[in-house]
């Protein structure tokens, strides 16, 4: 198809006595026009949107934790309501569940016993405080 459009051009431009520099921008408008169609089809493919989310899924959870004496702090980014946030420490274990089925688990390497004294959640970002019990 693309070989029959560039010569359809190729017998426009002969017949109209243009040069051969026309010819060539054409060709070369029509090779982009070509391009183009293909990726948007590409794009619209939806075999290829359903593995959009598995990608997302496999995406890393980056954390922030703040180390002191006596106390621990955690920030990260937990998708979901307020209501659906449920943070847990067991064991030097955190446990954190939110919306959209998300659920992580962090080791903390802790030296005594420690235990959750604060935590808030505002605009997506989980804050918790972690004090010697």
């Amino acid at each position: 198809m693309a070989l029959l459009f560039i010569g359809g051009m190729y017998v426009l431009t002969s017949r109209s006595g243009q040069s051969g520099a026309s010819f060539i921008l054409i060709t070369a408008a029509a090779g982009f026009m070509i391009y183009w169609v293909y990726e948007l089809r590409r794009m619209s493919n939806p075999s290829e949107q359903k593995t959009m989310p598995k990608e997302a899924e496999r995406k890393d959870w980056v954390y922030d934790l703040i180390k002191n004496n006596d106390e621990m702090v955690f920030v990260a980014e937990v998708p979901g309501p307020e209501d659906q946030i449920n943070v847990r420490l067991s064991a030097g274990i955190l446990r954190i569940k939110g919306g959209q089925n998300f659920a992580k688990d962090v080791q903390l390497d802790m030296t005594t016993e420690m235990g959750i004294s604060d935590y808030k959640y505002r605009n997506g970002v989980l804050t918790i405080k972690m004090q010697k019990v």
